[in-house]
């Protein structure tokens, strides 16, 4: 068993994992559990032998809780990163890929910006709201690994605005985050469904031009964001 690569979850104790056939598997004696964080270290330490990665799903979402693999093969390739690390050469190609990350990020963030104000499309009466709320959705979904639906590559940029705008106004101007929603199939989203219903329509009447409440929602959640 330990000379076969798994996809495990964790065990019922921290020196068991369970394979995907349920079977409970005892972690072999001279192996160790190497964290999540150091993407590199883990990538050698997979590419060097049998490894069983334990992943922990919750909700949706699918989380690492690290990789076993044998002690020696995790310190051996641990010391070598260390020691490429100490390097000039390291260092230099390190502030040359967090420049180009930092360049990668603000193109990304400007092109989701303009794309989020495409989508609202408000009436030129109400063009510095329209701003205002373009700033707090692309502020709020754009961050590196913020899990929004803004980083996900799934999806055109376009569907992704859209979506960022709605999770938005979901968050801001509704009581979605706290009403009690029953433990029914279905009904969670359902709920989501009728809520982003009732921003369209907030939505499309700033697209018409139409005359607002300057107590609306949205300027009200855009005017907290302020204080």
């Amino acid at each position: 068993m330990p000379h076969q690569t798994r996809i495990v979850t964790p065990g019922p104790n921290d020196r068991t994992v369970r394979a995907s056939d349920g079977q409970i598997l005892h972690v072999p004696v001279d192996w160790e559990l190497l964290p999540p964080g150091d993407a590199a270290l883990t990538r050698r330490v997979k590419a060097g032998g049998p490894t069983w990665t334990v992943q922990e799903k919750k909700g949706r979402r699918t989380f690492s809780r690290g990789i076993w693999a044998p002690i020696d093969r995790i310190a051996a390739i641990r010391a070598d990163l260390e020691t490429q690390r100490g390097t000039e050469a390291y260092a230099r190609r390190r502030v040359a890929e967090t420049a180009r990350r930092q360049r990668k990020q603000t193109e990304y963030v400007d092109d989701f910006r303009g794309v989020v104000l495409k989508f609202l499309d408000f009436a030129p009466m109400y063009a510095d709201l329209a701003e205002q709320f373009a700033d707090a959705v692309t502020s709020h979904a754009t961050p590196v690994g913020s899990g929004t639906v803004a980083r996900t590559q799934r999806i055109p940029i376009e569907r992704r605005a859209e979506s960022a705008v709605i999770a938005w106004l979901r968050h801001a101007t509704t009581a979605y985050d706290t009403m009690k929603i029953p433990r029914i199939k279905g009904k969670r989203r359902e709920i989501r469904r009728m809520l982003a219903e009732q921003s369209r329509r907030l939505l499309e009447a700033y697209r018409g031009g139409h005359a607002i409440d300057p107590k609306c929602p949205l300027r009200r959640a855009l005017s907290s964001l302020r204080h």
